[in-house]
């Protein structure tokens, strides 16, 4: 009994992933009316805080100041449509907690909004330049999340894509795609 039923359940099981039955007929029409998803250019699950050399006017990224003081950010997740749509959540973007930042600011976020910016190299007049393009500001709250959706006009082409979390009220950036490995420090 164990076996047939073991057999039942492993043929149902067949019958469905070829698309045999009515439902599997049903699924595979509904499948071919769906629309095409959009295609990625670049996906992301993690940023590195503004840290080290990169604190300040010194050493900017894409022609982007780092903020005057270290950031960290605890998780992001991130999308860039070919299409220049924007999908990206943040959480935990704030101060660190540790010096040269005020006591007062150590662990929070004193930004109403952050804005996302792009920055791609791209061609003009036969040569490489960089090209940011920024959005508007989004909300953010003391514990440092916030959630960007936006588009915005790439330029063509668009070659090695990063993105930045910028603060809302000036061009300087907080975090950035890329990673610190684990347990390791910037090098001053």
């Amino acid at each position: 009994m164990t076996k047939s039923l073991g057999l039942s359940l492993v043929l149902l099981s067949a019958m469905g992933m070829h698309g045999h039955g009515e439902h599997g007929a049903r699924s595979e029409a509904h499948h071919a009316s769906a629309p095409e998803p959009a295609r990625t250019l670049l996906a992301f699950n993690k940023m590195f805080g503004v840290d080290g050399a990169f604190v300040g006017d010194a050493n900017p990224v894409d022609d982007i100041p780092g903020d005057e003081l270290p950031w960290e950010i605890a998780s992001a997740q991130g999308r860039l449509g070919v299409d220049g749509s924007l999908d990206l959540a943040v959480r935990g973007v704030v101060f660190k907690d540790a010096d040269p930042v005020p006591e007062n600011l150590r662990g929070i976020n004193d930004e109403e909004q952050f804005r996302a910016a792009v920055s791609c190299l791209t061609e003009r007049d036969g040569m490489v330049v960089r090209q940011n393009v920024t959005t508007e500001g989004f909300p953010s709250d003391v514990h440092g999340d916030s959630t960007i959706r936006a588009h915005l006009e790439l330029p063509d082409p668009c070659i090695a894509p990063a993105v930045f979390v910028l603060a809302g009220s000036e061009d300087k950036w907080f975090a950035v795609t890329g990673l610190e490995a684990e347990g390791s420090s910037p090098k001053e």
